[in-house]
């Protein structure tokens, strides 16, 4: 079996940051998947489903919601290992284009009060299972120590 390309990449290397993982066509259209690296995978702890679960409904309220993006956003969701989130967006970008949007997605989400959208039985399969305080903190550490002075390094998958 042929094996899938983010499976290629280094993960001893790959640093927090925000990266496309891949273009894909389909039809005439592209959709580019980005790889919102938050941990370092493999040296720091992973994050916990609460606040990954937390920070899903928060970015995906932000992201389809977004004057811009909002008709451009395919999906938002966490990664299985829990050190980030894939976002696919209609179109052809790079990192560097969305760098303002993952901005002010991250500080939407650190500054959020209230309750959390979809957090309820009947909007959610697992309602219970939020963090808000501890998603906050990621998110504010994210934009604070990634996006804040983010490099080509954490623009770029590892060679």
């Amino acid at each position: 079996m042929k094996q899938i390309a983010s499976f290629t990449i280094d993960h001893l290397r790959l640093l927090p940051g925000l990266y496309v993982s891949r273009m894909d066509k389909i039809g005439a259209e592209t959709v580019t998947t980005f790889d919102i690296r938050m941990t370092r995978p493999n040296f720091e702890p992973v994050m916990n489903t609460a606040e990954v679960h937390t920070i899903e409904h928060l970015g995906a309220t932000f992201l389809r919601n977004h004057p811009v993006y909002g008709e451009k956003t395919v999906y938002f969701g966490p990664m299985g290992c829990r050190t980030g989130f894939y976002l696919l967006l209609a179109g052809s970008h790079t990192s560097s284009d969305i760098v303002p949007l993952m901005r002010e997605m991250f500080a939407f989400i650190a500054d959020f009060e209230g309750p959390v959208p979809g957090a309820e039985a009947i909007g959610c399969g697992n309602y219970l299972d939020m963090n808000l305080p501890m998603a906050k903190f990621l998110a504010k550490k994210y934009a604070e120590q990634v996006l804040a002075r983010i490099t080509d390094a954490q623009l770029n998958y590892p060679e």
